[in-house]
């Protein structure tokens, strides 16, 4: 992935030292999940930001790892999940959608964390393939994108 390419998300100017940024994946799909970690990695290298990736076994997993890096030693100055639900026959896929999204919006909030929502929720494999691309239409990149305009807004107002 080319991040010269001008269909991809721009990352935006940030002030002050280059980010660290912490990647939290649940590479169950897994070719997804690459395509994801490659968009976002692209734009965090566009940044100059130094990024580190994890990989956790699901979808509700990420929060609470997000949750241990933030009461961990290391410094983040930024999160990025990534991962992909698709909907199977069973009414998992609510519960899963619903819960993992609401405990990243939570930790997000209640820590006050820079973070990137890059958890595809899609009907099919095929719409999780049509988001994880290199052609420009690639939710890890946006959720990156998404991480660092956060944490450009933060230390604009003087919060990080």
């Amino acid at each position: 992935m080319s991040t010269k390419d001008a269909s991809l998300p721009q990352a935006p100017a940030l002030i002050g030292a280059p980010p660290r940024v912490l990647v939290v994946r649940a590479p169950y799909y897994t070719q997804v999940v690459d395509g994801l970690r490659e968009g976002a990695l692209a734009i965090l290298a566009a940044a100059g930001a130094a990024s580190r990736v994890i990989d956790v076994a699901g979808a509700l997993e990420l929060a609470p790892a997000i949750q241990f890096a933030v009461r961990g030693r290391q410094r983040f100055d930024a999160y990025v999940a990534l991962g992909c639900v698709v909907r199977g026959e069973t009414d998992h896929y609510e519960h899963v959608c619903r819960e993992a999204m609401a405990a990243l919006t939570r930790v997000a909030l209640d820590q006050s964390l820079c973070l990137g929502n890059g958890l595809l929720t899609v009907a099919t494999e095929a719409q999780a393939r049509a988001r994880c691309g290199a052609d420009g239409h690639n939710k890890g990149a946006e959720a990156a994108v998404a991480a660092l305009r956060q944490l450009a807004i933060a230390r604009l107002l003087g919060a990080a």
